[in-house]
């Protein structure tokens, strides 16, 4: 006869499979956006061949071109960097792990969906906590559950990205965490109640998860309806001439409305999905130190990995003395962990929670999470 599973236990079975259908969605989600891509590609090669276009019609479809262009190099480097960590990753031999959560394969589609969910903005920054090489990584940790995008370090070890990359961080990374930490608890009460704060993380991202598909979900039915405008649009274009001066008034003001159309269709392909955004990030973290005194000043910025990813694993999580004490023993004993925050087994302890405490009570003083 098989156990019982605990509250925790389904919490975090509910947890992965929220993750798996989060992560079913964004690949949808891929495949709408190239269509999207597409379409967009070809209304601005026919605003190319339109001569005498006034300037400043020109400069806006000049920019948003350049929008469209980095969000694609954005997707195909997501796309690479995954392979070339993938390859990586199989020669150590960590490849698959997480997989019961992960895409296993990342192709052009899914690279696309990413690019979208973390957004990008037109500098070419991911519109996140990171930026660059790591906010790369961090799109890569949510497909690869965080051991191809550590370099085959195994799922802890990409924890400090995965948290920052939105709720899926502490739902495949830190279900290992969870689990090794319960085993140290020699008193029934304790462990009950340490299991109750994980079982709180786990219900939160649940609740996370399913917000998040509802807005990839109407994301999605957007594109959609904005892809049929568009190529309505490009079969009336093609019908235009290729002189503006030549055109009726009525051709000029819908090829005006056709830009408006294309800004906003490029806006669904480079806003974020806000419900998987971090919850506290690198901008919140500055914001901290520059009103902190000194002392903390110099707490923070030297603990400044931890102080993030914690963060992210304990937004909406409320603890009394007693569990952050457990907390902080749970979690010393993940050798895995600690290396991802940055901390050693000595250094960690309930007052480093507390400190979280006041770095997310700052946050959220004036706004909800």
């Amino acid at each position: 006869m098989a156990k019982k599973l605990s509250k925790l236990q389904m919490a975090q079975q509910k947890a992965e499979a929220a993750a798996k259908k989060t992560n079913q969605r964004i690949n949808e989600l891929g495949g709408h956006t190239s269509a999207l891509y597409t379409s967009l590609t070809t209304i601005q090669s026919l605003f190319d061949r339109i001569r005498n276009v006034p300037e400043e019609n020109m400069l806006k479809y000049e920019k948003l071109k350049a929008i469209r262009v980095n969000w694609k190099q954005q997707a195909e480097k997501i796309e690479l960097e995954y392979q070339k960590a993938e390859v990586k990753a199989a020669g150590q031999g960590a490849a698959g792990v997480g997989a019961g959560v992960a895409v296993v394969a990342l192709g052009p589609t899914a690279a696309m969906g990413i690019a979208t969910t973390f957004g990008v903005a037109s500098t070419g920054t991911a519109i996140s906590a990171l930026s660059g090489a790591a906010a790369t990584n961090a799109a890569l940790a949510w497909l690869g559950g965080g051991a191809l995008a550590a370099g085959g370090g195994g799922m802890a070890a990409g924890s400090a990205f995965l948290a920052l990359a939105g709720p899926v961080g502490w739902t495949i990374a830190g279900i290992s965490v969870m689990a090794s930490g319960l085993m140290f608890f020699k008193t029934k009460s304790d462990k009950e109640r340490l299991e109750n704060v994980y079982t709180l993380i786990s219900n939160r991202d649940i609740k996370s998860y399913e917000l998040a598909i509802v807005e990839l979900s109407e994301r999605i039915t957007r594109i959609i309806d904005e892809s049929g405008k568009l190529n309505e649009a490009i079969a009336k274009i093609e019908t235009f001439g290729t002189d503006y001066a030549q055109m009726t008034e009525e051709q000029q003001y819908e090829l005006g409305a056709y830009v408006n159309l294309m800004e906003a269709s490029t806006m669904l392909l480079v806003n974020p999905i806000l419900g998987l955004q971090p919850k506290y990030t690198e901008q919140d973290f500055d914001k901290l130190c520059a009103v902190e005194s000194d002392l903390y000043k110099r707490y923070f910025k030297t603990h400044k990995t931890m102080v993030i990813s914690m963060a992210n694993l304990l937004y909406k999580v409320k603890l009394d003395d007693k569990d952050k004490k457990l907390l902080a023993k749970s979690l010393k004993k993940n050798k895995e962990f600690l290396a991802s925050v940055q901390m050693t087994k000595k250094e960690l302890d309930a007052d480093d929670i507390s400190m979280i405490e006041r770095a997310l009570n700052h946050r959220y003083k004036y706004s909800t999470y």
